[in-house]
C-alpha cells in the first residue's frame, strides 16, 4: 500500500492511542460502581471500540449496530439505514454508542433517537472524531477524542471504499 498516495497523518498512532486511553479513563470515573452496554457502530468505529473497552476498567458488556450513510462515497446521502440491529436489549442497561466520527450529526440523531426509544437507563456517546464545521444537526457527544478539520480522514477504522482501514494513523485523503 503506497501511504504516500493516500494523504499526510493527521493523527499518528501514538496520540491515538494515548487519546483513547485519556477517555477510557474518563469513562471509568464517570461510571463508576456501574455496568456499561458499550455499542460499537461498524464498521468505522470497530478498532476505536475495541481499544476503548480494553482502556475502560469497568464491568461491562458489548454489541455492535451497522448503518449506512455514505456507500463508496466522500459524503453522507442523508438517508440512515440500520444494517445490522443489535443482538440484545438495552432496557434498563447505561449504554454508551461508540462511533468514530461525527460528520453532519444525521446518522448519530436517528441512532440516538432510536435507542433512546428502547429505554436505556443512559445513553451517552463518545466518538473519536468530531468535525463540527459540517454539522446539520446539533447532537450530545459526551465524549470527544479529537475536533478535526473538514477533510476526509482514512485509518484506523475509517474507509473509503473499504480501503485503509487497517492504517494505524488517521490520515487525510488526497483525491
Amino acid at each position: 500500500m503506497d501511504h504516500e498516495s493516500i494523504g499526510p497523518i493527521l493523527l499518528g498512532a501514538e496520540k491515538i492511542q494515548k487519546r483513547v486511553r485519556e477517555l477510557g479513563n474518563q469513562i471509568t470515573r464517570d461510571f463508576m460502581g456501574k455496568s456499561l452496554h458499550l455499542i460499537g457502530i461498524l464498521k468505522g468505529a470497530s478498532l476505536f471500540h475495541s481499544d476503548l473497552v480494553r482502556a475502560i476498567k469497568l464491568e461491562l458488556s458489548l454489541d455492535f449496530i451497522a448503518v449506512g450513510s455514505y456507500g463508496n462515497r466522500t459524503n453522507s446521502s442523508g438517508e440512515v439505514r440500520i444494517l445490522k440491529d443489535l443482538d440484545e436489549s438495552i432496557k434498563e442497561k447505561d449504554v454508551i454508542l461508540v462511533e468514530d466520527i461525527v460528520d453532519t450529526g444525521l446518522t448519530l440523531h436517528y441512532l440516538l433517537q432510536n435507542l433512546s426509544a428502547r429505554d436505556p437507563s443512559s445513553l451517552k456517546t463518545v466518538t473519536l472524531l468530531n468535525k463540527p464545521s459540517r454539522r446539520k444537526i446539533e447532537v450530545p457527544v459526551e465524549y470527544i477524542g479529537f475536533d478535526i478539520p473538514d477533510k476526509f480522514v482514512v485509518g484506523y477504522g475509517l474507509d473509503y471504499a473499504q480501503k485503509y482501514r487497517n492504517l494505524e494513523d488517521i490520515r487525510i485523503l488526497q483525491k
